[in-house]
């Protein structure tokens, strides 16, 4: 098995449309974990120091009111869980939209990166990652895991850092605050929780976007094929290039015979005279227009004036007329107005010419 698959040298291609779109349908897509971690940390953040004042507030007048309420109530299951039911039910009326804000958040991040496109395939479960054996060694063995060990360990150390040296700067004026009342050292911590969260927050959103960038390089990396799959592909979606050249081939020769039997039934063939020739067709009352039943250049013309005069098909030479109907009109379409002047001479000089030759006979 390992023998017949492509080295990783012989995909040079990039991934075609189908390829992706198949690899998106499993859930299989360029994307950054830690992108939605850094957003949701900032956005969550900002989201809580917005609403989260308001919500502490409000959730600590629901435990009161609830404490102030359980005393004068009797105890049995009924009006325990009704106390019980209504506090949760106030509770979830203030936590219900910062969790939503938090969702929507999480879920534009991901879009933003991959889309908004669903994957039932992606859901399903799949039962052999549940296998210990193949686990262990996918993680040994993968250069992929190795890469997001040193990730892991590079993210520990920037982050680490960047918290040390936030906390150390504020450790000076930490130890002022000792004899401090409970206001002013709460009010520290928070301002110093907002000045940690904050700026680990940043140094993660940079480190994010590079992850994100390298796992977009990454995964066009995976997905090259090699060119026998594009070929293979392309031969699966339309058709063996061979067969559909075979067919093209048979097709105008069908074209060509079909053409060439029409040309014993036309009144003129205007000539070059020897580049191009051009066979016309007009029925009185029956066509609207002269049509062409013929056309063709170089061999296929001079094909054209041999069938003519073996059938007796009068040729006309018009160089001019000949060029503009070879250039603008196809087999079996009627001529176009413009040039309806100059064939209307020419059928008329057959015409006459015709009576000239039946009234000498």
């Amino acid at each position: 098995m390992a023998e017949d698959a492509p080295d990783k040298d012989e995909r040079t291609e990039p991934a075609s449309e189908k390829k992706l779109d198949d690899a998106r349908k499993k859930g299989s897509v360029a994307k950054s974990q830690d992108l939605n971690s850094a957003v949701m940390l900032l956005f969550g953040f900002f989201i809580l120091m917005v609403m989260g004042g308001t919500a502490v507030e409000q959730m600590s007048a629901v435990l009161r009111r609830t404490l102030s309420e359980a005393p004068l109530m009797s105890i049995d299951r009924g009006s325990v869980g009704e106390l019980f039911a209504g506090a949760m039910k106030d509770l979830g009326i203030i936590l219900v939209p910062i969790l939503a804000l938090f969702l929507a958040v999480g879920f534009t991040s991901n879009v933003a990166q991959v889309g908004l496109k669903f994957s039932m395939e992606a859901l399903a479960p799949k039962w052999h990652r549940l296998n210990p054996l193949s686990g262990i060694k996918k993680v040994m063995l993968s250069s992929h895991s190795a890469v997001e060990l040193i990730k892991g360990v590079f993210k520990t150390i920037v982050l680490g850092w960047v918290a040390y040296s936030v906390i150390d700067d504020m450790v000076a004026e930490a130890v002022m605050l000792v004899d401090s009342d409970v206001r002013s050292i709460a009010g520290f911590l928070v301002s110093t929780t907002s000045e940690v969260v904050i700026k680990v927050g940043m140094a993660y959103a940079v480190i994010a976007a590079a992850d994100y960038f390298y796992q977009k390089f990454e995964f066009a990396k995976n997905m090259r094929m090699t060119k026998q799959e594009v070929k293979d592909e392309y031969r699966m979606n339309e058709g063996d290039p061979q067969v559909k050249g075979r067919i093209k081939t048979i097709q105008r020769q069908i074209a060509y015979k079909r053409m060439m039997a029409d040309v014993p039934a036309a009144n003129v063939v205007v000539t070059n005279p020897t580049h191009f020739a051009v066979a016309l067709k007009y029925e009185s009352g029956k066509m609207a227009a002269p049509k062409v039943v013929a056309k063709g250049a170089d061999l296929i013309a001079l094909k054209i004036k041999e069938i003519a005069k073996a059938h007796h098909v009068p040729i006309v030479e018009d160089k001019p007329l000949a060029r503009a109907l070879y250039a603008a009109v196809d087999v079996g379409e009627d001529i176009p107005e413009k040039l309806f002047q100059a064939v209307a001479q020419i059928l008329a000089y057959i015409y006459r010419l015709k009576r000239t030759m039946s009234s000498t006979y």
